[in-house]
């Protein structure tokens, strides 16, 4: 009966997945329309502060952060559920699209409905680094930050190690001085290790399954094969999806080729469909992560449809199950740092970062959007940037609206 007062947060969390375009740093904007400036869920403070966070942490951060969100709503038993919520319809659109595949022509696939996606995208950005701004930026050294930190973000973006240098080196520099929060004295408290102790016995033991299960060629073993693959990408990846999605390229499209003779039965899928979702997960609503149902399904689908199913659910849950237990172990003990003076100093820092990281998340975006050729695309790529910054910072629009707007304009344009 408890979790039924958070019904209308639950709410909402349906409608933001099943909006969410533009990968993590729209995001993020998005949330902060969302929840809170929409719904005070959390304050601005809070969420720039989670979303810095979690991109210390391997693993989806906006599914993180959102998970954390949820966290601090209900506990655990909420932010479980919020997970589950946020992951589901991109995971079954993608899973849906393992099986469709074979009935598309993919040399006609196109997503002209989503041409106008990326625009709504950096309209959300911009409102996002408007709204931080105004509460991260505040002295001589967060500007300095935010300015170094948008030039390092736009030239090293497709860089895992970025984001969190930047959070580090951020928060490094903003503890310099110690004048202004001096250090007092602090209580420790007990650290729970449970969901620790659980993400390394489930890698050791899914690394030890999977290598025996190679070495002896057991039949069947390709789900087995599938969970360790995708689980250790999802504890090591750093750097969201763009990171993501190459790898799994270089592992079941790239590498098989080379051990086919030696390893008739390791799991392979074509590059072209590969590359198909790829483009696909892009156009979704949702994170980006979700792209591991596709491949779960793509990788066991000469299996049956009944395993192919199986397969999209492991490709879902093993990418996913890493960033669930590494934020809610990690989330209690970085509470527990904040009360101490070095920490708290250097959130100013991180939150100065996070607002360069969105600056350049925004301007790396448009450099790949018709602005100034002479067609009505272009034109209407401005009008919406524009619309979408000034619809979310002078309205209450709810962010559904503006993303069916923007898929109208593709289907009509």
């Amino acid at each position: 009966m408890r979790l039924l007062r958070h019904v209308p947060f639950l709410k909402n969390v349906l409608l933001y997945s099943l909006t969410a375009f533009g990968g993590p740093q729209a995001h993020l904007a998005m949330m902060l329309k969302n929840f809170v400036q929409r719904t005070p869920y959390v304050t601005e403070e809070e969420l720039l502060e989670y979303n810095a966070f979690c991109n210390l942490l391997p693993g989806a951060s906006s599914t993180q952060t959102l998970t954390l969100i949820g966290y601090k709503r209900g506990g655990l038993p909420l932010a479980i559920i919020t997970l589950i919520i946020w992951l589901f319809p991109a995971c079954a659109l993608m899973g849906a699209f393992s099986f469709l595949l074979r009935y598309i022509d993919q040399r006609s696939l196109h997503s002209d409905i989503f041409k106008f996606i990326p625009s709504m995208a950096v309209g959300f950005l911009a409102y996002g680094a408007a709204a931080a701004f105004k509460v991260s930026i505040r002295n001589t050294i967060t500007w300095v930050i935010m300015i170094l930190g948008s030039f390092a973000t736009y030239v090293f973006f497709r860089s895992p190690w970025i984001f969190p240098a930047l959070i580090v080196v951020s928060g490094f520099i903003t503890n310099l001085s110690q004048k202004r929060i001096p250090q007092q004295e602090v209580k420790h408290q007990r650290v729970k290790w449970g969901n620790l102790w659980l993400f390394g016995f489930l890698f050791l033991l899914a690394g030890a399954t999977s290598e025996v299960a190679r070495v002896n060629n057991w039949p069947n073993r390709k789900p087995i094969n599938l969970f360790e693959n995708v689980y250790r990408m999802g504890s090591l990846v750093f750097g969201g999806g763009h990171v993501l999605m190459p790898l799994m390229y270089e592992q079941f499209s790239v590498r098989p080729e080379a051990v086919q003779v030696k390893n008739p039965n390791a799991i392979r899928i074509d590059k072209e469909d590969m590359t198909t979702g790829m483009g696909m997960v892009r156009a979704i609503p949702g994170p980006v992560f979700a792209i591991a149902s596709f491949t779960g399904g793509m990788a066991l689908k000469d299996m049956g449809p009944e395993m192919q199913v199986i397969g999209c659910v492991i490709g879902s849950v093993a990418i996913f199950l890493p960033s669930a237990l590494l934020v809610l172990f990690f989330f209690p003990v970085w509470n527990n740092l904040k009360r101490y003076a070095v920490i708290y100093r250097s959130l100013e820092g991180i939150n100065a970062a996070v607002v360069g990281i969105m600056i350049a998340s925004t301007l790396y975006i448009m450099k790949d959007i018709s602005l100034v050729e002479a067609k009505m695309t272009s034109v209407l790529n401005v009008v919406i940037i524009l619309a979408t910054f000034l619809t979310l910072k002078y309205t209450q629009l709810a962010s559904p609206f503006i993303v069916a707007v923007c898929l109208l304009l593709g289907y009509f344009f």
